[in-house]
């Protein structure tokens, strides 16, 4: 009995999510960027942050990365600090493919020894096998970001936060590391919070949408996307759906006199 008990307490020490977010709220000086937002996000649970552009998605997810402090409300990451990729890949062109993932394996503290051998393992992961000693310039813009991805994989966090991405790519390579994506996240456990103003992309990617409005940004509406993956962007489902979220934000653009 001791026993079941035991185990009983263990399994209500696991996090219920991989953040909350409660009643955060964000100014820079006089003006409210953030409102009273409040939202979970469940462990390996995928999710998009949907909006026009100057809603304050990236602020929210610099507030939840810890990159800002909010200026009232709470936030909270019970798996450690949050892995951040950006728009820009961010790579240091004056390092390889393989060392930039390797610089993010020894501020983590894997020893000397195992970073090669996991830099290359996680090259293979975003089907990179072989681009360890690719310098920056010789890589595409696909490559690169895959290689961000790889580096931001390397901290070892259970959540993922990603900032547009795939928002400087062209279509073709776009949809190609939806699909990357898409696999990764299956084969893992890491939650993602993805930042985007594209309709399909959101649709596509996430199991729960959130449409955000602007001045200030509060969740103005959000939907479980029951589409079963692999989805592709062109399929009806998707189209159906991004459809209905699109007439949404409309009106919040409509609403609050955005052009």
């Amino acid at each position: 009995m001791a026993t079941v008990l035991a185990k009983a307490e263990v399994a209500e020490e696991i996090p219920a999510y991989a953040a909350r977010i409660e009643h955060v709220s964000k100014s820079f000086g006089s003006q409210l960027v953030l409102d009273d937002i409040t939202l979970d996000v469940a462990p390996g649970e995928f999710v998009t942050l949907l909006g026009a552009s100057g809603c304050g998605k990236s602020t929210l997810l610099n507030l939840v990365a810890g990159l800002d402090a909010p200026s009232g409300g709470a936030i909270a990451t019970p798996g450690g600090r949050p892995a951040l990729m950006f728009q820009e890949h961010a790579l240091f062109p004056w390092l390889t493919a393989g060392k930039n993932i390797e610089l993010a394996l020894k501020l983590r503290g894997v020893a000397r020894a195992d970073r090669r051998t996991r830099a290359e393992e996680l090259l293979e992961l975003v089907r990179l096998a072989g681009a360890y000693d690719k310098r920056v310039h010789e890589l595409s813009g696909g490559m690169r970001q895959r290689v961000a991805l790889a580096r931001a994989l390397a901290q070892d966090s259970s959540l993922l936060l990603m900032d547009e991405p795939f928002a400087a790519l062209d279509a073709i390579t776009r949809d190609v590391l939806h699909d990357e994506l898409t696999r990764i996240w299956a084969s893992t456990s890491v939650s993602v919070l993805f930042v985007t103003h594209n309709v399909r992309e959101a649709v596509r990617l996430a199991e729960r949408v959130v449409l955000m409005s602007s001045r200030p940004g509060r969740v103005a509406r959000s939907w479980d996307v029951g589409i079963p993956q692999p989805r592709r962007i062109e399929d009806a489902a998707v189209a159906e759906l991004s459809v209905e979220i699109t007439e949404e934000l409309r009106k919040e653009i409509r609403r609050h006199g955005q052009h």
